[in-house]
């Protein structure tokens, strides 16, 4: 049977993520700081949910906490990380930029990191993160949360490189959401708006294709290749 662990299971893309991958055969680790929601989503299927709670930005746990999964799951052949955090920040609060950090970048890293390590041993696995549109340029609304979104597509293109020169089958995807009716979106005028059962039947696609990188929905490949190429002086200006 396959085994998958979603980071960030308790609300939005994780959730219906880990919804999507037991409708589709997989017993489940979930994680999140809210254990009262895990237990929510593992009632709906006791046999199938395994729970591990714990808090992102606990770097120094994060081994022991995977691996304690990993044996109730009996392995793991895919890890998704949909945990992330960021909000508007116009007045340049700290503490908003530092969560954002502490969770986008350390807590996704160390993630990553072990999820490499354990699927390079056993010579097979998937890493799929959860990244953003947003990672492509930076933000005047909310600077952290962009830069750190550029951080973990940068971070997940250095391990598919990574992993292209190991003699192993090791995928790494990097899916790229646009907007997606969940708490993260925030800001008024938002537009093309997905709903949560449509994006996480989009990326459950790629991972199956085992794609490199994927748009959440398909048309954000369009605002991306806009952004990308949009002349500087002309961006500064938004």
């Amino acid at each position: 049977m396959k085994k998958a662990i979603v980071i960030g299971a308790s609300s939005g893309i994780g959730k219906e993520l880990a919804r999507l991958l037991v409708k589709n055969g997989y017993i489940v680790g979930i994680t999140g700081r809210r254990k009262n929601l895990l237990i929510d989503l593992k009632n709906e299927n006791p046999d199938k949910y395994f729970i591990g709670s714990f808090d992102l930005t606990d770097t120094y746990n994060i081994k022991t906490n995977l691996e304690s999964l990993v044996r109730q799951l009996d392995g793991v052949d895919l890890l998704i990380i949909s945990s992330g955090t960021g909000d508007t920040n116009d007045r340049l609060d700290f503490e908003i930029e530092k969560r954002t950090i502490e969770v986008n970048v350390t807590g996704f890293t160390a993630v990553c990191d072990w999820a490499f390590n354990y699927f390079a041993e056993q010579k097979t696995g998937h890493i799929v993160g959860i990244t953003s549109v947003a990672g492509i340029r930076g933000s005047r609304h909310a600077p952290s949360y962009n830069a750190t979104k550029a951080y973990q597509i940068n971070y997940l293109e250095g391990l598919h490189q990574k992993a292209k020169k190991l003699k192993s089958r090791l995928f790494v995807t990097d899916i790229r959401p646009g907007f997606v009716n969940t708490d993260m979106a925030k800001g008024d005028g938002l537009f093309w708006v997905a709903n949560v059962e449509k994006a996480a039947y989009q990326i459950f696609k790629a991972i199956k294709q085992k794609s490199s990188v994927a748009y959440v929905t398909k048309r954000w490949l369009l605002v991306a290749i806009l952004l990308k190429y949009m002349p500087k002086w002309i961006y500064l200006k938004m």
